[in-house]
Protein backbone atom coordinates (compact mmCIF):
# COMPACT_ATOMS: atom_id res chain seq x y z
CA UNK A 1 0.00 0.00 0.00
CA UNK A 2 2.94 2.14 0.54
CA UNK A 3 4.07 1.76 -2.53
CA UNK A 4 1.00 2.17 -4.66
CA UNK A 5 0.37 5.66 -2.41
CA UNK A 6 3.55 6.60 -3.81
CA UNK A 7 2.64 5.48 -7.12
CA UNK A 8 -0.42 7.53 -6.74
CA UNK A 9 1.63 10.41 -6.31
CA UNK A 10 4.23 9.82 -8.86
CA UNK A 11 1.58 9.13 -11.49
CA UNK A 12 -0.02 12.77 -10.83
CA UNK A 13 2.82 14.84 -10.73
CA UNK A 14 3.46 13.20 -13.94
CA UNK A 15 -0.05 14.52 -15.12
CA UNK A 16 0.75 17.61 -14.09
CA UNK A 17 3.56 17.70 -15.82
CA UNK A 18 1.90 16.65 -19.08
CA UNK A 19 -0.35 19.45 -18.38
CA UNK A 20 2.36 21.82 -18.66
CA UNK A 21 4.17 20.72 -21.56
CA UNK A 22 1.04 20.70 -23.65
CA UNK A 23 -0.86 17.63 -25.77
CA UNK A 24 1.18 18.53 -29.14
CA UNK A 25 4.55 18.18 -28.12
CA UNK A 26 3.44 15.25 -26.07
CA UNK A 27 2.28 13.35 -28.74
CA UNK A 28 5.18 14.26 -30.31
CA UNK A 29 7.65 13.03 -27.82
CA UNK A 30 5.41 10.35 -27.56
CA UNK A 31 5.87 8.95 -31.09
CA UNK A 32 9.90 9.92 -31.39
CA UNK A 33 10.38 8.19 -28.19
CA UNK A 34 8.46 5.30 -27.95
CA UNK A 35 8.51 5.95 -24.46
CA UNK A 36 6.93 2.63 -22.26
CA UNK A 37 7.24 4.08 -18.99
CA UNK A 38 9.14 1.20 -16.84
CA UNK A 39 6.94 0.73 -13.39
CA UNK A 40 8.95 -2.18 -12.14
CA UNK A 41 12.06 0.60 -12.32
CA UNK A 42 10.53 3.30 -10.92
CA UNK A 43 9.06 0.89 -8.10
CA UNK A 44 12.65 -0.52 -7.40
CA UNK A 45 14.34 3.31 -7.50
CA UNK A 46 11.94 4.28 -4.70
CA UNK A 47 12.66 1.36 -2.42
CA UNK A 48 16.14 0.99 -3.09
CA UNK A 49 18.29 0.94 0.10
CA UNK A 50 21.19 3.30 -0.64
CA UNK A 51 20.88 5.88 2.36
CA UNK A 52 21.89 3.48 4.86
CA UNK A 53 25.61 4.01 3.30
CA UNK A 54 25.19 7.12 0.60
CA UNK A 55 24.59 10.59 1.70
CA UNK A 56 22.03 12.49 -0.34
CA UNK A 57 24.30 15.19 -2.04
CA UNK A 58 24.51 18.53 -2.68
CA UNK A 59 23.26 19.70 -5.77
CA UNK A 60 25.28 23.07 -6.19
CA UNK A 61 25.01 25.86 -8.16
CA UNK A 62 28.02 26.76 -10.60
CA UNK A 63 28.35 30.56 -10.41
CA UNK A 64 31.67 30.76 -12.19
CA UNK A 65 30.42 28.25 -14.72
CA UNK A 66 27.26 29.61 -15.57
CA UNK A 67 28.51 32.94 -15.60
CA UNK A 68 31.24 31.95 -17.90
CA UNK A 69 28.78 30.69 -20.00
CA UNK A 70 26.04 32.03 -20.27
CA UNK A 71 23.78 29.63 -18.64
CA UNK A 72 22.52 28.39 -15.05
CA UNK A 73 24.20 25.43 -14.19
CA UNK A 74 24.61 22.87 -11.06
CA UNK A 75 26.44 20.55 -10.00
CA UNK A 76 25.39 16.90 -8.82
CA UNK A 77 28.42 16.40 -5.94
CA UNK A 78 28.69 12.45 -6.22
CA UNK A 79 32.21 12.97 -5.41
CA UNK A 80 31.45 13.88 -2.08
CA UNK A 81 30.25 10.47 -1.25
CA UNK A 82 32.41 8.21 1.43
CA UNK A 83 34.25 6.41 -1.14
CA UNK A 84 34.53 9.73 -3.07
CA UNK A 85 32.06 8.50 -5.74
CA UNK A 86 28.55 7.15 -6.59
CA UNK A 87 29.32 3.79 -7.00
CA UNK A 88 28.48 2.94 -4.05
CA UNK A 89 24.32 3.19 -4.39
CA UNK A 90 24.04 1.03 -6.84
CA UNK A 91 26.39 -2.07 -5.18
CA UNK A 92 24.31 -1.89 -2.27
CA UNK A 93 21.31 -1.76 -3.47
CA UNK A 94 22.55 -4.90 -4.70
CA UNK A 95 23.58 -6.37 -1.65
CA UNK A 96 20.90 -5.19 0.45
CA UNK A 97 18.58 -6.77 -1.36
CA UNK A 98 20.31 -10.55 -1.75
CA UNK A 99 18.35 -13.36 0.21
CA UNK A 100 20.40 -13.88 3.56
CA UNK A 101 21.07 -17.63 2.29
CA UNK A 102 23.00 -16.04 -0.55
CA UNK A 103 24.42 -13.02 0.74
CA UNK A 104 26.13 -15.57 3.37
CA UNK A 105 28.21 -17.59 0.89
CA UNK A 106 30.19 -14.45 0.02
CA UNK A 107 30.10 -11.77 -2.50
CA UNK A 108 32.89 -11.26 -5.45
CA UNK A 109 33.11 -8.58 -7.91
CA UNK A 110 35.70 -7.46 -10.35
CA UNK A 111 37.22 -3.39 -10.70
CA UNK A 112 39.90 -1.40 -10.78
CA UNK A 113 38.41 1.28 -8.62
CA UNK A 114 34.79 2.82 -7.61
CA UNK A 115 32.82 0.12 -8.19
CA UNK A 116 35.17 -2.17 -5.81
CA UNK A 117 35.36 0.51 -3.40
CA UNK A 118 31.53 0.23 -3.17
CA UNK A 119 31.47 -3.29 -2.96
CA UNK A 120 33.84 -3.69 -0.33
CA UNK A 121 32.06 -0.62 1.65
CA UNK A 122 28.24 -2.32 1.45
CA UNK A 123 30.07 -5.60 2.28
CA UNK A 124 31.64 -4.39 5.35
CA UNK A 125 28.35 -2.87 6.41
CA UNK A 126 26.06 -5.50 6.40
CA UNK A 127 28.86 -8.12 7.56
CA UNK A 128 29.24 -10.05 4.36
CA UNK A 129 32.63 -12.00 3.44
CA UNK A 130 33.97 -9.98 -0.66
CA UNK A 131 36.33 -10.52 -2.91
CA UNK A 132 37.18 -8.44 -5.44
CA UNK A 133 39.83 -9.42 -8.65
CA UNK A 134 41.28 -6.24 -9.70
CA UNK A 135 43.97 -6.13 -12.57
CA UNK A 136 47.70 -5.98 -11.77
CA UNK A 137 47.68 -2.82 -13.00
CA UNK A 138 45.66 -1.03 -10.48
CA UNK A 139 47.03 1.51 -8.79
CA UNK A 140 48.12 0.81 -4.74
CA UNK A 141 46.21 3.78 -3.58
CA UNK A 142 42.65 1.89 -4.83
CA UNK A 143 44.04 -1.36 -3.85
CA UNK A 144 44.70 -0.40 -0.39
CA UNK A 145 41.26 0.92 -0.22
CA UNK A 146 39.59 -1.70 -0.79
CA UNK A 147 41.49 -3.63 1.66
CA UNK A 148 40.87 -0.70 4.49
CA UNK A 149 37.11 -2.53 3.78
CA UNK A 150 38.03 -5.64 4.95
CA UNK A 151 37.39 -7.10 1.61
CA UNK A 152 39.66 -9.67 0.40
CA UNK A 153 41.74 -8.70 -3.06
CA UNK A 154 42.90 -10.91 -5.94
CA UNK A 155 45.04 -9.32 -8.46
CA UNK A 156 44.81 -11.27 -11.71
CA UNK A 157 45.36 -9.98 -15.17
CA UNK A 158 46.25 -6.63 -16.78
CA UNK A 159 43.59 -5.17 -18.00
CA UNK A 160 39.35 -5.33 -16.50
CA UNK A 161 38.20 -8.16 -19.20
CA UNK A 162 41.25 -10.60 -18.03
CA UNK A 163 39.91 -9.70 -14.15
CA UNK A 164 36.26 -10.07 -15.06
CA UNK A 165 36.54 -13.32 -16.54
CA UNK A 166 38.75 -15.00 -13.43
CA UNK A 167 35.97 -13.54 -11.27
CA UNK A 168 33.63 -15.47 -13.09
CA UNK A 169 35.68 -18.69 -12.40
CA UNK A 170 35.79 -17.89 -8.95
CA UNK A 171 32.23 -17.46 -8.58
CA UNK A 172 31.71 -20.94 -9.79
CA UNK A 173 34.39 -22.51 -8.01
CA UNK A 174 33.50 -21.23 -4.36
CA UNK A 175 29.69 -20.47 -5.22
CA UNK A 176 29.92 -16.92 -4.49
CA UNK A 177 27.51 -13.86 -5.79
CA UNK A 178 28.76 -11.54 -8.67
CA UNK A 179 27.70 -8.12 -7.89
CA UNK A 180 28.10 -7.03 -11.80
CA UNK A 181 29.23 -2.83 -11.84
CA UNK A 182 26.50 -2.16 -14.33
CA UNK A 183 24.32 -4.62 -16.21
CA UNK A 184 22.09 -5.51 -13.29
CA UNK A 185 18.79 -4.14 -11.99
CA UNK A 186 19.41 -3.74 -8.37
CA UNK A 187 22.61 -1.40 -9.23
CA UNK A 188 20.65 0.76 -11.95
CA UNK A 189 17.64 1.42 -9.50
CA UNK A 190 20.38 2.35 -6.81
CA UNK A 191 21.98 5.06 -9.44
CA UNK A 192 18.63 5.59 -10.04
CA UNK A 193 18.14 7.33 -7.22
CA UNK A 194 20.43 10.13 -8.19
CA UNK A 195 17.64 11.27 -11.28
CA UNK A 196 15.13 10.81 -7.94
CA UNK A 197 17.51 13.33 -5.88
CA UNK A 198 17.91 16.17 -8.68
CA UNK A 199 14.18 16.35 -9.25
CA UNK A 200 13.84 16.73 -5.63
CA UNK A 201 16.19 19.35 -5.35
CA UNK A 202 15.34 21.10 -8.31
CA UNK A 203 11.89 21.31 -8.94
CA UNK A 204 11.74 24.51 -11.29
CA UNK A 205 12.37 24.35 -15.18
CA UNK A 206 15.35 22.06 -16.09
CA UNK A 207 16.36 21.82 -19.32
CA UNK A 208 19.24 18.90 -19.51
CA UNK A 209 21.07 16.57 -17.20
CA UNK A 210 24.68 15.25 -18.78
CA UNK A 211 25.15 12.05 -17.09
CA UNK A 212 28.66 9.90 -17.45
CA UNK A 213 28.44 6.82 -19.51
CA UNK A 214 30.76 3.50 -18.86
CA UNK A 215 28.74 0.46 -18.58
CA UNK A 216 25.52 2.48 -18.57
CA UNK A 217 24.20 1.42 -15.12
CA UNK A 218 24.06 5.22 -14.03
CA UNK A 219 22.70 6.35 -16.85
CA UNK A 220 20.05 4.17 -17.31
CA UNK A 221 19.07 4.73 -13.98
CA UNK A 222 18.75 8.20 -13.83
CA UNK A 223 16.79 8.59 -17.56
CA UNK A 224 14.48 5.84 -16.58
CA UNK A 225 13.45 8.02 -13.10
CA UNK A 226 13.19 11.63 -14.60
CA UNK A 227 11.78 10.78 -17.95
CA UNK A 228 8.72 8.98 -16.26
CA UNK A 229 8.34 12.19 -14.52
CA UNK A 230 9.77 15.17 -16.49
CA UNK A 231 9.88 13.28 -19.90
CA UNK A 232 10.72 16.97 -20.89
CA UNK A 233 13.84 17.33 -19.46
CA UNK A 234 16.75 15.63 -21.95
CA UNK A 235 19.24 12.96 -20.63
CA UNK A 236 22.13 13.65 -22.80
CA UNK A 237 25.06 11.04 -22.29
CA UNK A 238 28.98 12.25 -22.43
CA UNK A 239 31.41 9.37 -23.30
CA UNK A 240 35.31 9.64 -24.18
CA UNK A 241 35.73 9.97 -28.13
CA UNK A 242 37.64 6.81 -27.77
CA UNK A 243 35.46 4.64 -25.47
CA UNK A 244 32.13 5.39 -27.33
CA UNK A 245 30.38 2.47 -26.67
CA UNK A 246 26.65 3.67 -25.68
CA UNK A 247 27.35 6.11 -29.20
CA UNK A 248 28.02 3.02 -30.96
CA UNK A 249 25.20 0.89 -29.96
CA UNK A 250 22.58 4.16 -30.63
CA UNK A 251 23.93 4.40 -33.74
CA UNK A 252 24.05 0.38 -34.52
CA UNK A 253 20.63 -0.04 -33.03
CA UNK A 254 22.43 -2.93 -31.52
CA UNK A 255 25.03 -3.56 -28.71
CA UNK A 256 28.52 -3.89 -30.52
CA UNK A 257 31.91 -4.30 -29.01
CA UNK A 258 34.50 -1.44 -29.25
CA UNK A 259 38.41 -3.00 -30.62
CA UNK A 260 39.58 -1.38 -27.91
CA UNK A 261 39.33 1.51 -25.63
CA UNK A 262 41.51 4.47 -24.61
CA UNK A 263 42.66 4.08 -21.29
CA UNK A 264 42.48 7.98 -20.03
CA UNK A 265 39.34 8.34 -18.36
CA UNK A 266 39.61 4.90 -16.91
CA UNK A 267 36.34 4.92 -14.91
CA UNK A 268 34.04 4.85 -18.31
CA UNK A 269 36.58 2.81 -19.98
CA UNK A 270 33.91 -0.20 -21.09
CA UNK A 271 34.11 -1.88 -25.02
CA UNK A 272 30.46 -2.89 -24.77
CA UNK A 273 27.62 -1.22 -23.14
CA UNK A 274 25.88 -3.12 -20.92
CA UNK A 275 22.39 -5.51 -21.63
CA UNK A 276 19.89 -4.04 -19.60
CA UNK A 277 21.33 -0.14 -19.50
CA UNK A 278 20.81 -0.26 -23.54
CA UNK A 279 17.24 -1.38 -23.54
CA UNK A 280 16.62 1.92 -21.32
CA UNK A 281 18.96 4.06 -22.84
CA UNK A 282 17.67 3.58 -26.29
CA UNK A 283 14.52 4.71 -25.79
CA UNK A 284 15.65 6.99 -22.96
CA UNK A 285 18.75 8.76 -23.86
CA UNK A 286 18.25 11.99 -25.86
CA UNK A 287 21.84 12.33 -27.14
CA UNK A 288 25.51 11.39 -26.90
CA UNK A 289 28.08 13.88 -26.64
CA UNK A 290 31.65 12.75 -27.60
CA UNK A 291 34.90 14.81 -26.01
CA UNK A 292 38.63 14.12 -26.07
CA UNK A 293 40.82 14.36 -23.61
CA UNK A 294 42.29 17.39 -23.72
CA UNK A 295 38.63 18.94 -22.92
CA UNK A 296 38.12 15.94 -20.21
CA UNK A 297 41.63 17.98 -18.60
CA UNK A 298 39.51 21.50 -18.82
CA UNK A 299 36.73 20.06 -17.35
CA UNK A 300 38.64 18.62 -14.15
CA UNK A 301 40.33 22.48 -13.60
CA UNK A 302 36.70 23.93 -14.71
CA UNK A 303 35.40 22.22 -11.33
CA UNK A 304 38.37 22.80 -9.44
CA UNK A 305 38.49 26.69 -10.08
CA UNK A 306 34.82 26.09 -8.85
CA UNK A 307 34.45 23.74 -6.02
CA UNK A 308 38.54 23.28 -4.84
CA UNK A 309 38.20 19.71 -5.62
CA UNK A 310 40.06 17.37 -7.93
CA UNK A 311 38.01 15.05 -10.03
CA UNK A 312 38.97 12.01 -11.31
CA UNK A 313 39.02 12.00 -15.35
CA UNK A 314 35.37 10.37 -15.33
CA UNK A 315 34.33 12.24 -12.72
CA UNK A 316 34.71 15.51 -15.00
CA UNK A 317 33.24 13.59 -18.21
CA UNK A 318 29.55 15.11 -18.05
CA UNK A 319 31.17 18.72 -17.48
CA UNK A 320 33.16 18.62 -20.35
CA UNK A 321 30.03 17.12 -22.45
CA UNK A 322 27.91 20.09 -21.10
CA UNK A 323 30.48 22.67 -21.86
CA UNK A 324 30.70 20.52 -25.99
CA UNK A 325 26.89 21.12 -26.51
CA UNK A 326 26.66 24.71 -25.05
CA UNK A 327 29.20 25.73 -27.65
CA UNK A 328 27.76 23.59 -30.22
CA UNK A 329 24.27 24.47 -29.91
CA UNK A 330 25.07 27.94 -28.96
CA UNK A 331 22.54 28.06 -25.89
CA UNK A 332 22.20 31.28 -23.24
CA UNK A 333 20.17 31.04 -20.49
CA UNK A 334 18.63 27.37 -19.92
CA UNK A 335 19.09 25.22 -16.78
CA UNK A 336 21.71 22.28 -17.07
CA UNK A 337 22.65 20.07 -14.16
CA UNK A 338 26.24 18.04 -14.49
CA UNK A 339 27.14 15.08 -12.32
CA UNK A 340 30.33 15.38 -10.83
CA UNK A 341 30.85 11.17 -10.18
CA UNK A 342 34.09 10.78 -8.81
CA UNK A 343 36.74 11.83 -7.19
CA UNK A 344 39.27 8.74 -6.88
CA UNK A 345 42.23 10.62 -8.60
CA UNK A 346 45.58 9.38 -8.45
CA UNK A 347 47.98 12.43 -7.43
CA UNK A 348 50.91 11.58 -10.03
CA UNK A 349 48.65 12.29 -12.83
CA UNK A 350 48.18 16.01 -12.15
CA UNK A 351 51.14 17.09 -14.26
CA UNK A 352 49.79 15.65 -16.99
CA UNK A 353 46.58 16.85 -17.01
CA UNK A 354 47.45 20.48 -16.22
CA UNK A 355 49.55 19.68 -19.29
CA UNK A 356 46.77 18.94 -21.51
CA UNK A 357 44.34 21.20 -19.70
CA UNK A 358 46.01 24.64 -21.52
CA UNK A 359 45.08 22.84 -25.07
CA UNK A 360 41.62 21.73 -23.77
CA UNK A 361 40.46 25.35 -22.66
CA UNK A 362 42.12 26.82 -26.40
CA UNK A 363 44.81 28.32 -24.96
CA UNK A 364 47.79 26.61 -26.61
CA UNK A 365 48.24 26.05 -29.87
CA UNK A 366 50.88 23.27 -30.97
CA UNK A 367 52.42 23.93 -34.42
CA UNK A 368 55.45 23.26 -36.53
CA UNK A 369 57.11 25.82 -38.83
CA UNK A 370 59.05 25.98 -41.83
CA UNK A 371 62.07 28.41 -41.61
CA UNK A 372 65.09 29.39 -43.73
CA UNK A 373 68.07 27.96 -42.18
CA UNK A 374 69.74 31.21 -41.95
CA UNK A 375 70.82 34.07 -39.47
CA UNK A 376 68.14 36.37 -38.41
CA UNK A 377 65.25 34.20 -39.66
CA UNK A 378 63.94 33.24 -36.09
CA UNK A 379 63.77 37.07 -35.36
CA UNK A 380 61.70 37.83 -38.24
CA UNK A 381 59.61 34.84 -37.65
CA UNK A 382 58.99 36.31 -34.03
CA UNK A 383 57.88 39.82 -35.46
CA UNK A 384 55.43 37.75 -38.34
CA UNK A 385 53.59 36.76 -34.98
CA UNK A 386 53.79 39.96 -33.70
CA UNK A 387 52.50 39.58 -29.69
CA UNK A 388 51.64 36.48 -29.43
CA UNK A 389 53.29 35.10 -26.04
CA UNK A 390 55.41 31.98 -27.16
CA UNK A 391 55.08 28.95 -24.51
CA UNK A 392 57.26 26.46 -25.73
CA UNK A 393 60.48 26.45 -28.64
CA UNK A 394 61.79 23.25 -29.52
CA UNK A 395 64.97 23.29 -32.35
CA UNK A 396 67.45 21.42 -33.66
CA UNK A 397 69.87 21.84 -36.90
CA UNK A 398 68.77 19.31 -38.85
CA UNK A 399 69.23 20.86 -42.50
CA UNK A 400 71.86 23.39 -44.40
CA UNK A 401 68.44 24.89 -46.37
CA UNK A 402 65.42 24.17 -44.33
CA UNK A 403 64.77 24.46 -40.17
CA UNK A 404 61.40 23.33 -38.64
CA UNK A 405 60.56 24.43 -35.34
CA UNK A 406 58.30 23.05 -32.77
CA UNK A 407 56.47 25.62 -30.95
CA UNK A 408 53.77 26.43 -28.53
CA UNK A 409 51.56 29.56 -28.55
CA UNK A 410 49.44 30.97 -26.13
CA UNK A 411 45.95 31.77 -27.13
CA UNK A 412 43.45 34.76 -25.45
CA UNK A 413 39.92 34.13 -28.09
CA UNK A 414 40.54 30.13 -29.09
CA UNK A 415 41.00 28.27 -31.95
CA UNK A 416 39.83 30.66 -34.02
CA UNK A 417 42.78 32.91 -32.79
CA UNK A 418 45.21 30.34 -33.81
CA UNK A 419 43.39 29.47 -37.33
CA UNK A 420 43.73 32.99 -38.14
CA UNK A 421 47.56 33.50 -37.10
CA UNK A 422 48.46 29.56 -39.26
CA UNK A 423 46.54 31.34 -42.44
CA UNK A 424 48.62 35.14 -41.63
CA UNK A 425 51.82 32.80 -41.57
CA UNK A 426 51.18 30.91 -44.47
CA UNK A 427 50.82 34.26 -46.79
CA UNK A 428 53.91 35.35 -45.53
CA UNK A 429 55.06 32.12 -47.44
CA UNK A 430 56.30 30.44 -44.06
CA UNK A 431 55.16 26.15 -44.32
CA UNK A 432 52.60 25.68 -41.36
CA UNK A 433 51.30 22.33 -39.83
CA UNK A 434 48.92 22.50 -36.92
CA UNK A 435 49.72 19.55 -34.38
CA UNK A 436 47.62 21.00 -31.60
CA UNK A 437 45.41 17.62 -32.46
CA UNK A 438 48.10 15.80 -32.65
CA UNK A 439 48.30 13.03 -29.92
CA UNK A 440 51.85 12.10 -30.94
CA UNK A 441 53.26 15.51 -30.95
CA UNK A 442 51.26 16.23 -27.73
CA UNK A 443 52.44 13.28 -25.54
CA UNK A 444 55.74 12.58 -27.11
CA UNK A 445 57.29 14.80 -29.71
CA UNK A 446 57.32 17.81 -27.09
CA UNK A 447 59.37 16.45 -24.86
CA UNK A 448 61.66 14.48 -27.41
CA UNK A 449 62.76 16.92 -30.26
CA UNK A 450 66.30 16.83 -31.07
CA UNK A 451 67.09 15.95 -34.33
CA UNK A 452 66.91 13.35 -36.99
CA UNK A 453 68.46 10.00 -37.59
CA UNK A 454 70.10 10.00 -41.31
CA UNK A 455 71.30 6.55 -40.70
CA UNK A 456 68.50 4.79 -39.86
CA UNK A 457 66.11 6.32 -41.95
CA UNK A 458 65.44 3.78 -44.52
CA UNK A 459 64.40 1.20 -41.79
CA UNK A 460 63.11 2.33 -38.72
CA UNK A 461 59.75 1.79 -38.64
CA UNK A 462 58.14 4.10 -35.93
CA UNK A 463 55.06 3.10 -33.12
CA UNK A 464 52.99 4.23 -30.01
CA UNK A 465 52.20 1.37 -27.38
CA UNK A 466 50.47 1.53 -24.48
CA UNK A 467 52.51 -0.38 -21.79
CA UNK A 468 50.36 -1.69 -18.56
CA UNK A 469 52.30 -0.33 -15.64
CA UNK A 470 53.11 -3.16 -13.90
CA UNK A 471 56.76 -4.60 -12.97
CA UNK A 472 58.19 -6.53 -16.11
CA UNK A 473 56.67 -4.70 -18.75
CA UNK A 474 59.00 -2.96 -20.78
CA UNK A 475 61.28 -6.59 -20.16
CA UNK A 476 58.75 -8.38 -21.87
CA UNK A 477 58.86 -6.15 -24.71
CA UNK A 478 62.42 -6.30 -24.99
CA UNK A 479 62.85 -9.72 -25.00
CA UNK A 480 60.07 -10.63 -27.49
CA UNK A 481 62.17 -8.36 -29.75
CA UNK A 482 65.35 -9.97 -28.81
CA UNK A 483 68.32 -9.61 -31.01
CA UNK A 484 66.37 -9.22 -33.84
CA UNK A 485 65.75 -5.56 -34.24
CA UNK A 486 67.33 -2.66 -32.87
CA UNK A 487 65.47 0.12 -30.95
CA UNK A 488 66.66 3.41 -32.59
CA UNK A 489 64.23 5.55 -30.58
CA UNK A 490 62.73 5.37 -27.20
CA UNK A 491 60.61 7.87 -25.45
CA UNK A 492 58.24 6.91 -22.11
CA UNK A 493 56.45 9.06 -19.62
CA UNK A 494 54.62 7.78 -16.45
CA UNK A 495 50.99 9.37 -16.34
CA UNK A 496 49.81 7.84 -13.23
CA UNK A 497 47.31 5.92 -14.72
CA UNK A 498 46.98 1.97 -15.51
CA UNK A 499 48.87 2.39 -19.03
CA UNK A 500 52.14 4.22 -19.71
CA UNK A 501 52.48 6.10 -23.12
CA UNK A 502 55.50 4.67 -24.91
CA UNK A 503 57.16 5.96 -27.80
CA UNK A 504 59.18 3.60 -30.11
CA UNK A 505 61.21 3.50 -33.48
CA UNK A 506 62.80 -0.16 -34.46
CA UNK A 507 65.05 -0.68 -37.46
CA UNK A 508 63.58 -3.37 -39.64
CA UNK A 509 64.57 -4.18 -42.77
CA UNK A 510 61.87 -4.52 -45.43
CA UNK A 511 62.21 -8.82 -46.04
CA UNK A 512 61.21 -8.78 -42.39
CA UNK A 513 57.96 -6.57 -41.97
CA UNK A 514 56.46 -9.41 -41.96
CA UNK A 515 57.37 -10.99 -38.99
CA UNK A 516 57.61 -7.95 -37.76
CA UNK A 517 54.13 -7.69 -37.82
CA UNK A 518 53.57 -11.57 -36.36
CA UNK A 519 55.51 -9.96 -33.18
CA UNK A 520 53.29 -6.72 -32.71
CA UNK A 521 50.16 -8.96 -32.90
CA UNK A 522 52.00 -11.70 -29.99
CA UNK A 523 52.73 -8.51 -27.89
CA UNK A 524 49.34 -7.80 -26.75
CA UNK A 525 49.32 -4.35 -25.99
CA UNK A 526 47.82 -1.97 -28.27
CA UNK A 527 49.94 0.17 -30.84
CA UNK A 528 49.72 2.56 -33.57
CA UNK A 529 51.84 2.96 -36.77
CA UNK A 530 53.15 6.28 -36.78
CA UNK A 531 55.50 6.25 -39.35
CA UNK A 532 53.45 8.85 -41.08
CA UNK A 533 52.72 11.31 -38.69
CA UNK A 534 53.81 15.18 -39.77
CA UNK A 535 55.53 15.64 -36.32
CA UNK A 536 58.19 12.67 -37.01
CA UNK A 537 58.49 13.52 -40.54
CA UNK A 538 59.52 16.83 -39.58
CA UNK A 539 61.45 16.57 -36.39
CA UNK A 540 62.93 12.77 -35.94
CA UNK A 541 63.24 10.95 -39.24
Amino acid sequence: MKFANSLSNLRALFRISLLNLGSEYLSITLTKKGINLSINYIKKILQARVYDVADKTRLDYAKQLSKRFHNHIWIKREDRQSVFSFKLRGAYNKIANLPKAVAEKGIITASAGNHAQGVALSTAKLGISATIVMPKTTPEIKINAVKNFGAKVVLHGNTYDEASQYAQQLMEQQELTYVHPYDDAEVIAGQGTIGMEILQQHTGNLDAIFVPVGGGGLIAGIAVYVKYLRPDIKIIGVEPDDAACLKAALDAKKRVILNQVGIFADGVAVKQIGKLPFEIARDYVDDVVLVNTDEICAAIKDIFDETRTIMEPAGALSLAGLKQYIARNSCQDRHLVTISSGANMNFERLGYIAERTEIGEQREALIAVGLPEQPGSFRQFCHAIGQHIITEFNYRYADKKQAYIFIGLRLSKGFDEKDQLIEKLKTKAYSVIDLTNNEMAKTHIRHIVGGHSAQFNTEERLYRFEFPERPGALLRFLTKIGPRWNISLFHYRNHGSAYGRVLVGIQVPEPQLDEFQIFLDDLGYYYWNEINNPAYQLFLS
